[in-house]
């Protein structure tokens, strides 16, 4: 067993799931990633397990989590990267979308969620950080998210109820909401146009995000927090 912490990364085989890995690896910790499929571009170590796998299955979270217990012998922090995003006019979403987004962005979120906890509960400590958007609370015209942010604004809502759940238990419960991120979901975007959506003109960067959520995975006085990472977007109208 190692005394090194562990922590889970969800959605991890790219974009601002891979910088999570290798933030958490930096940082001095064992890493459990999962993903529905890796490339070339990461590779299992003695501190890096890989599990592929539809994080919308409970069978995919057992996996990954049974894997960390047994490899690494504990869950000191689980990322809920994992995450689908639809833009288009609320009117043209179908129930197949629905159920994606409702795959991915829920059920990836409350079953490794609630496996990790019940680990976390023997430990009596521990934290979850769920990446959901700043759009759930600041919507943006022409930016038709309608349906996905169901999901989003859902995952606000809980991470909240179960940092007051889990407090006497030394569980933290946060999230990160970026904005818009210089990672592959925005790859086929015109650049100039994705400056305008928040008021600093700027995209963020991958590093932006894992910065925010290694620094509240370690912030032993923040729960129910969401760290809006948006270039202000949330503060207003630009």
């Amino acid at each position: 067993m190692s005394e090194k912490k562990t922590a889970i990364v969800t959605g991890a085989s790219g974009g601002i799931g891979a910088g999570l890995v290798d933030g958490f690896l930096k940082q001095g910790y064992n890493v459990a990633a999962t993903s529905l499929h890796f490339g070339p571009s990461l590779s299992a170590s003695s501190s890096l397990i890989l599990v592929e796998g539809d994080i919308g299955k409970q069978e995919t979270a057992v996996k990954v989590v049974e894997g960390a217990m047994k490899r690494f012998g504990s869950i000191d922090v689980l990322v809920n990267n994992a995450g689908i995003f639809y833009v288009k006019p609320f009117t043209d979403f179908t129930t197949e979308d629905f159920n994606a987004l409702v795959s991915t962005n829920l059920f990836g979120f409350i079953y490794i969620t609630q496996l990790s906890v019940k680990q976390m509960l023997r430990q009596k400590s521990g934290n979850v950080v769920t990446i959901t958007a700043a759009l759930a609370d600041n919507p943006i015209g022409g930016v038709n998210a309608s349906v996905s942010m169901i999901t989003k604004g859902g995952l606000n809502t809980v991470t909240w109820s179960l940092a007051i759940e889990y407090a006497k238990e030394g569980i933290r419960f946060n999230a990160v909401a970026p904005g818009v991120v210089e990672s592959p979901l925005h790859k086929d975007d015109p650049k100039d146009d994705l400056k305008k959506l928040q008021p600093m003109g700027k995209i963020g960067e991958i590093s932006d995000i894992v910065d925010a959520v290694l620094y509240l995975a370690q912030a032993g006085q923040v729960t129910g927090e969401v760290l809006h990472v948006d270039g202000g977007a949330h503060s207003g109208r630009w």
